[in-house]
């Protein structure tokens, strides 16, 4: 099992190398560091303001996977808590596969590619909170293999980047659609 030292210094490191695309996310490049000194940092029960989480955008050349997010009823990229064991890149590719079905993810890009805090509504007795979301992204070399996992998503679909971003429909995911878009 990793430390939470490990992981906080790790993460940190990534952190201060990680350039911003825009102010909103270099707001939450701050929240996310300052989130850092907080003990329970990686805690999915630190609700107050929450807690790390990893996403990660799966790409197959113009195209990216989307899920229609079963809880919050929206399109989304694939992503959740990260456990105790992980750091946010191991995290981000075990997500993206459980909720995906692709077994063979690979990064597309090294390191973080996007980093967002977002709010999380009230439910399943867990208060409202923020997830303070490291954000990576990978490709598939088959795109045909994925598998629709019902207790996580209403749908799986490949779709446009134009598309994914008019499904997706917040500023958040529009940045990372559009650096996909200049560096893939």
């Amino acid at each position: 099992m990793v430390s939470v030292d490990v992981r906080r210094a790790h993460l940190l490191e990534q952190l201060e190398r990680y350039r911003p695309a825009d102010a909103l996310e270099a707001r939450h490049h701050a929240a996310i560091v300052g989130l850092m000194a907080d003990e329970g940092a990686f805690a999915r029960t630190h609700f107050a303001p929450g807690h790390i989480t990893a996403s990660c955008f799966i790409v197959d050349g113009d195209q990216l996977l989307l899920h229609h997010h079963r809880r919050l009823n929206r399109w989304l990229q694939m992503g959740g808590h990260v456990e105790a064991d992980e750091d946010p890149a191991s995290a981000a590719l075990r997500e993206g596969a459980e909720e995906s079905g692709l077994t063979d993810l690979a990064f597309a890009v090294d390191g973080i590619f996007d980093l967002d805090v977002h709010l999380i509504p009230a439910a399943k007795g867990e208060p409202e909170h923020r997830h303070f979301d490291v954000r990576y992204v990978a490709r598939t070399a088959t795109p045909h293999a994925v598998a629709i996992d019902k207790n996580e998503s209403n749908e799986l679909a490949w779709v446009p980047l134009d598309r994914a971003e008019a499904m997706m429909n917040e500023a958040a995911s529009s940045r990372v659609i559009q650096k996909i878009r200049s560096r893939l």
